[in-house]
């Protein structure tokens, strides 16, 4: 059953689609407060947890710290951060009871689970002007899709989305990515997308392509398209303040940037320096934005990512006219100026909670202040594409994902958890992020497979691949300066070329179980204590997820492991796809074991009475051949597959 409560006058944010009548009151569940804002306290008994909030921190359970909802750009994904790209206000109190909790505010919020005191949670925010949703059910699956039948029905991406993408920040020209292209094919090792970061552009200026650079753009697509790869481009949020620029001038003519309070346009610089936001809250900007798009879809793309949309800021005017101040008094000798002062100012200058304060947008002719609202901008930007995409190809699917978001983003798109690590612990954070995206609706979801910062390894890569197998966005990506980790730049390639392939042979069923979670409001991923809740080894185990109905998955993320330990809650079949291109399989009772593993090789497991459908080894999603699927898994056992041509709308 869902309430909704209504505490002052909350901003519209278009999270829930479904119509649901107010309730009187409070909730009958803990304690809510007005006074100084809003809060909401509630007791957690010693075995209860706590799920939810998609793109979070530590564990799958989030009991034990504090948890805030504020997007920023904050590449360095440590323990001790509180705020990532993203805010997903959900969360579900799993115990003797299970109820969920969504609370609709676009604003900071806070979430302190058992942070203060161990057994309390917190939620709270600086205004009382929100919307409350209170779920009860049976079980945390059945919270889980009753919310994602009120937010709407989740983002179907096409099926060559389901293969695999190369990407890295500092491919620059043509021949960049046709050698990309070419070493991947003539290695033989499967590939369907490369991504576009920032240096396709002109000058970084959004839907442009830099002529020198691509001079027949439009060609350039097509022949990408006959070697069967899909160029995915990068779209940033912040659009450049030049003359001659089409997107700039037609902005500023139309009204459609984000202005300071004075009615001036807000200037930050991002990439292309000095820019001017696009205001994607306000419905008639939105649309202008999206129609842009068609520039590169009328030149053959389709697909795109969305990336800066938190919105990332590296200065303002502002910010940058309170530094040199300051460094001025420090140089003058300003008793008041110690020299930590300048050096923090410095430091604070990129994504200053500040310069949020200082632009705002027309909703509906109403100015709104953009920290009232911040979490919105990246799900509206990508709303934007989104819109324009069923004007501009009303019958075709067309890639796209984002990395800020909000709850509601989720029916335009998937997402990438951001700028993360080569680090092992990446691998496990990567892992436990999935199920909580689901819960959310994020079904189209990945991580920069082995790493966007720092140096990867060849064994971490094979490590992480293994687990990106089977993430639906299964995208390999790193930054410039970082160690180049295209499979083709570490030896014995062949072992790159099985553990990918492993993905090919398992789309038929990856793909099935998507498509059957998003039009059914389920998940993709669950955490084993959805499927096992009476098991508590199942239910505090954090490092396995199960996939649809039939599969568990437990990759290696452990430095120098030659396996793991894996606890089976029941019998399953142990299935593991060897480097040599077979299959090994053995029936593994209930209980613990631990299973070697080769950097090569890609494990599952498969539960009891079940079996899916495996292909044979493809370079490309086109070229899995439908007659070389085979059951594999428990003799007898039957699977529903469900199919498409993959392109259509749905």
């Amino acid at each position: 059953m869902v309430k909704k409560f209504v505490y002052g006058t909350p901003f519209e944010t278009e999270a829930v689609v479904k119509e649901i009548p107010s309730s009187e009151g409070n909730p009958d569940y803990g304690t809510f407060s007005t006074e100084n804002g809003f809060s909401f306290t509630t007791k957690l008994a010693d075995d209860d947890m706590v799920f939810g909030l998609g793109e979070a921190n530590r564990g799958i359970n989030k009991r034990g710290f504090l948890y805030i909802s504020d997007c920023a750009d904050d590449p360095n994904h440590v323990e001790s951060k509180t705020s990532l790209y993203a805010a997903h206000n959900f969360i579900i109190i799993s115990g003797k009871t299970h109820v969920g909790f969504f609370f609709d505010y676009p604003g900071t919020l806070r979430f302190d689970i058992g942070y203060t005191t161990s057994d309390t949670m917190t939620v709270s925010c600086e205004n009382a002007d929100l919307y409350v949703y209170m779920i009860t059910g049976d079980s945390d699956l059945d919270i889980v899709k009753q919310f994602r039948g009120i937010i709407g029905r989740s983002y179907i991406a096409p099926k060559f989305a389901f293969g695999y993408g190369q990407s890295r920040w500092g491919y620059k020209t043509e021949d960049d990515f046709r050698t990309v292209v070419k070493k991947y094919r003539e290695n033989h090792v499967p590939l369907d997308m490369v991504y576009m970061d920032i240096d396709y552009m002109q000058d970084y200026k959004d839907f442009t392509v830099n002529e020198e650079r691509f001079p027949d753009f439009e060609g350039f697509v097509q022949d990408m398209k006959k070697e069967k790869i899909h160029l995915v481009p990068i779209i940033d949020a912040g659009v450049k303040v030049e003359e001659g620029y089409d997107i700039y001038e037609e902005g500023c003519e139309k009204g459609y940037f984000c202005r300071r309070e004075d009615g001036s346009y807000f200037e930050a610089t991002v990439w292309p320096g000095w820019t001017h936001f696009p205001d994607v809250l306000n419905a008639d900007a939105r649309k202008w934005f999206g129609d842009k798009y068609d520039v590169l879809v009328s030149k053959g793309i389709d697909a795109f990512w969305n990336d800066m949309n938190e919105p990332s800021i590296f200065y303002s005017q502002e910010g940058l006219a309170d530094f040199k101040e300051t460094a001025k008094k420090y140089a003058e000798g300003d008793p008041e100026v110690p020299h930590y002062m300048v050096g923090g100012k410095l430091q604070a200058l990129a994504n200053n909670h500040e310069d949020y304060k200082r632009f705002y947008h027309n909703v509906n002719g109403e100015q709104v202040r953009h920290d009232k609202v911040h979490n919105l901008f990246g799900y509206n930007m990508t709303r934007s594409a989104g819109e324009a995409f069923e004007r501009i190809s009303p019958d075709k699917r067309i890639l796209m994902f984002s990395r800020s978001s909000y709850i509601g983003m989720h029916r335009y798109g998937g997402i990438w958890t951001g700028d993360n690590c080569s680090w092992w612990s990446h691998i496990l954070l990567n892992l436990k992020m999935m199920p909580s995206l689901n819960m959310c609706g994020f079904l189209y979801t990945g991580a920069d497979l082995g790493g966007f910062g720092a140096n990867t390894t060849r064994d971490l890569l094979l490590r992480w691949l293994a687990l990106g197998v089977f993430t639906p966005l299964m995208r390999n990506h790193a930054a410039l300066g970082t160690r180049e980790q295209e499979p083709y730049q570490f030896e014995h390639i062949e072992d790159f070329r099985n553990v990918i392939g492993v993905r090919y042979r398992l789309v038929p069923y990856l793909y099935s179980e998507y498509m059957k979670a998003a039009l059914n409001d389920d998940m993709y991923f669950k955490p084993l204590a959805f499927v096992y809740p009476d098991d508590k080894l199942a239910r505090n185990t954090e490092d396995q997820l199960m996939i649809g109905n039939e599969i568990m998955i437990a990759p290696v993320y452990t430095q120098n492991a030659i396996g793991r330990y894996v606890y089976l809650p029941e019998e399953m079949m142990f299935v593991k796809f060897l480097g040599n291109g077979n299959m090994f399989q053995e029936v593994l009772p209930k209980g613990i074991h631990y299973v070697e593993v080769a950097l090569n090789e890609v494990p599952l497991f498969i539960r009891k009475g079940c079996a899916i459908p495996v292909a044979d080894f493809a370079e490309s999603v086109p070229d899995i051949k439908e007659e070389s699927i085979r059951m594999v898994g428990y003799e007898g056992a039957s699977y529903e597959r469900y199919t498409d041509d993959g392109v259509s709308r749905i």
